[in-house]
C-alpha cells in the first residue's frame, strides 16, 4: 500500500513539473494601460480573450473585435466580470469580409480617439472562402489584418508609442509563398484533406511573418513597433471546425497533455505588448516571451515586399 502511494506521489508530482514545463515563461512586464486603448481581434474565445482579460486588468479600454455578435456580447461580459474592468466594448469585425473590416475601422476612427495597440489575434483552421473570393485562411489570418492594420496605421502614429502585435505560429516554418498559386487560386493551396488544409494554414502564417517583417521597414521613424509571435501549442478552439473524430479522439487527448492553456498562451503575446526595452526589435518574431532566429524564408526581403504589393492589390489598397 505504502508503495502505491508513493508511486501515485512521484506521478503526481512529475506530471504537476511537467504541466509547469508545458505552461512555458510569462509575461514580466508590470506596466499598467491606463488611458491607453486597444484593440484584439477574435477576442470572444481562446487566447484571445485571456489577453483581453488581462489588458482590461491593467486599466486599458478594451475593443473586442469579432465576427459575432452574440458571442462578443457574451465575451464582453467574461471580460468585464474577470478583469473588474467595466471599460470592454464589442465592436462587430469580420476579417472574411473587407466590407466589414473598412466599416470596422471607420466605425472605431469616428468613436475612439486613441489605438495604442492593436493585436492582431483572430485565426481560423478551416478551408472555405471569404465574402471576396480569397481562400479563407489567406483571407481571415493574413487579408483581413493586413487591411486593417493599414487602416489603423495613422491612429496608430499620432497615439505613439504605440505597438501592432500579430499572433503567427511555430508553423510558418512549413509554410511557403506560391506567387504563382495564389493568382490562380487566391489562396497559398488548393485541397480539403487533413494534410492541405495544415499546408495552407501554415502558409499563411508565413504571410503573418512576412508581414511584420515589412511592416517593421515602412513604419522606421514613427514610434510605432510591430512584432509576430508563436503563442505555442494551445489548447483553444481554433480547430473547432475540424473533423469531429479527429478532434475528439485524436486532438483532445493530445491538448489535455502536452498543449498550454489559454492563459499560459496569452503571455507571448502580452510580452509583445507590454515588455519594456524591445522597441529595437521591432519587426522581429517571438516565442515563449523572447526574440527568436527564423529561416531566411521567413525574413526574405524580396519576397516580403512582393507578398505586401499583392496584398495591397487583393485588398483593394492600392
Amino acid at each position: 500500500m505504502n508503495e502505491l502511494l508513493l508511486i501515485a506521489g512521484i506521478f503526481i508530482a512529475v506530471l504537476i513539473f511537467f504541466r509547469q514545463l508545458v505552461r512555458g515563461a510569462q509575461c514580466k512586464s508590470k506596466t499598467k494601460l491606463h488611458g491607453k486603448t486597444v484593440i484584439v481581434t477574435g477576442s470572444n474565445t481562446g487566447i484571445g480573450k485571456a489577453t483581453a482579460v488581462e489588458l482590461a486588468m491593467r486599466g486599458a479600454r478594451v475593443i473586442l473585435a469579432c465576427r459575432n455578435q452574440v458571442l462578443g456580447e457574451a465575451a464582453v461580459a467574461v471580460v468585464k466580470r474577470e478583469s473588474g474592468s467595466k471599460n470592454v466594448v464589442f465592436m462587430k469585425l469580420d476579417l472574411a469580409s473587407l466590407k466589414s473590416v473598412r466599416s470596422f475601422a471607420q466605425t472605431f476612427l469616428k468613436t475612439e480617439e486613441r489605438l495604442d495597440i492593436l493585436i492582431n489575434n483572430a485565426g481560423v483552421y478551416a478551408q472555405g472562402t471569404t465574402e471576396d473570393g480569397l481562400g479563407l485562411m489567406f483571407g481571415v489570418n493574413h487579408i483581413g489584418h493586413f487591411l486593417l492594420t493599414n487602416l489603423l496605421l495613422e491612429r496608430m502614429k499620432e497615439c505613439a508609442p504605440s505597438r501592432i502585435v500579430t499572433v503567427s505560429s511555430y508553423l510558418h516554418n512549413l509554410g511557403t509563398i506560391d506567387f504563382d498559386c495564389l493568382r490562380t487560386h487566391k489562396e497559398f493551396g488548393v485541397g480539403d484533406s487533413f494534410i492541405d488544409v495544415f499546408k495552407i494554414y501554415s502558409h499563411s502564417k508565413l504571410c503573418n511573418v512576412l508581414f511584420t517583417h515589412e511592416l517593421a521597414k515602412k513604419l522606421q521613424g514613427t514610434n510605432v513597433t510591430c512584432y509576430s509571435l508563436h503563442p505555442g501549442a494551445v489548447d483553444s478552439d481554433l480547430g473547432r471546425y475540424t473533423n469531429k473524430k479527429i478532434r475528439r479522439f485524436i486532438y483532445r487527448p493530445i491538448a489535455a497533455m502536452f498543449f498550454k492553456d489559454i492563459e499560459a498562451g496569452a503571455q507571448t503575446t502580452l510580452h509583445c505588448a507590454l515588455q519594456e526595452g524591445i522597441e529595437s526589435l521591432s519587426g522581429r518574431y517571438f516565442s515563449n516571451c523572447a526574440v527568436q532566429k527564423v529561416a531566411a524564408k521567413a525574413q526574405d526581403d524580396a519576397v516580403a515586399k512582393k507578398l505586401w504589393e499583392v496584398s495591397e492589390t487583393l485588398s483593394g489598397l492600392s
